[in-house]
């Protein structure tokens, strides 16, 4: 992804600034700190403006990991004492019930030298926030010149024949909205029977046309290929298929998901130290700007917001707050596993 000058400037003060940090404590050169992602173009963007910076400030080399941003291996290595991810990135429903579980660390932010004022995120007793991302539909303008526009025409098959792509969990939410609740009561109606029934008679009226996916670059090459007309996606994936390789795919916002990220230390690393370490390194307000200038997705830190592009800066969830909502992580946590049997059986049907 092409790098702008204040990209280059603001991961060279993130060297400058870290160098100084690790030089009293200086790391045996063999060291490695195992960081996991979800992989793709996100981690390609964490492994150049974090994780190099970091290793070369600190002298810890990362082994990189990737996973499904399920929680049963992290709970596995934990329950068995064979923690091997030392830290991990994760989402705010994830991390709001490994935390109740006391799967992962409690975060020490004095440790961390970061002032957790600063961070937005109702998520961070046992995570740092990295950032904001969206799930939104998303089209091929060129095929679908006038696309959706509101949640309701996702699921209108009359209006919009064709193919829909969806990741492979139920969109209760979205489901909810286009049967007419209003975002500010879904997770209300979620939380009766009625509701959850109400949300599959409406994924009933498309299910024949659903193509289900699981990994994020997915639903981009879905969308390429005309394998659908439309789909759910990530929003930053969206913007590095439009910005890196031309693609005309246009973001339809209306009742988009906003979901916060962050990073968490599963309990039990050997490596605390360094995860600490590694932590405060991508916390900063550069480095933060630096992934949100090559991904389009939210700051957290509001020290960061000042240091994105100007160009980014539309491109970002945070600007398009008017139509979209906030993951309920509370309700995923309670009732998330009762929500996915229910779905398994429903696909099964």
């Amino acid at each position: 992804m092409m790098r702008t000058s204040l990209m280059i400037a603001n991961s060279l003060a993130v060297v400058g600034l870290t160098v100084g940090m690790f030089a009293a404590t200086p790391a045996v050169a063999d060291d490695q700190l195992t960081v996991t992602a979800g992989g793709g173009s996100f981690q390609q963007v964490l492994r150049k403006v974090i994780f190099d910076p970091f290793s070369k400030a600190s002298a810890i080399k990362i082994n990189e990991a990737e996973y499904d941003y399920s929680n049963a291996k992290i709970r596995a290595m934990v329950e068995t004492k064979t923690v091997s991810w030392d830290v991990v990135y994760a989402s705010e429903s994830q991390i709001q019930q490994l935390c109740a579980e006391g799967t992962i660390e409690t975060i020490d932010w004095k440790r961390l030298g970061l002032d957790r004022d600063k961070f937005e995120g109702d998520y961070t007793e046992c995570g740092v926030p990295v950032i904001d991302s969206a799930t939104v539909v998303v089209y091929d303008r060129d095929k679908l010149p006038n696309g959706p526009r509101t949640i309701a025409d996702f699921f209108d098959l009359k209006k919009f024949p064709g193919k829909r792509g969806l990741y492979k969990s139920a969109p209760v939410e979205w489901a909810l909205i286009a049967d007419g609740v209003p975002a500010k009561d879904v997770y209300k109606v979620l939380n009766t029977p009625e509701g959850i029934d109400r949300v599959f008679k409406k994924l009933d009226t498309i299910k024949k046309e659903i193509v289900w996916w699981t990994a994020g670059a997915q639903p981009m090459q879905l969308l390429a290929d005309g394998q659908v007309v439309m789909t759910d996606a990530w929003h930053g994936r969206v913007y590095d298929a439009v910005k890196n390789s031309g693609k005309h795919f246009e973001i339809m916002w209306d009742a988009a998901v906003l979901n916060g990220n962050a990073w968490i230390i599963p309990k039990g690393t050997p490596r605390l130290d360094d995860a600490y370490k590694f932590i405060a390194f991508a916390s900063t307000p550069q480095a933060q700007a630096g992934v949100v200038n090559n991904t389009a997705y939210g700051p957290t830190n509001k020290d960061a917001i000042a240091l994105v592009d100007a160009t980014v800066q539309p491109h970002l969830p945070n600007n398009h707050m008017s139509n979209a909502f906030r993951i309920g992580a509370s309700f995923w946590s309670e009732k998330g596993d009762e929500l996915r049997q229910r779905f398994t059986a429903w696909l099964a049907k």
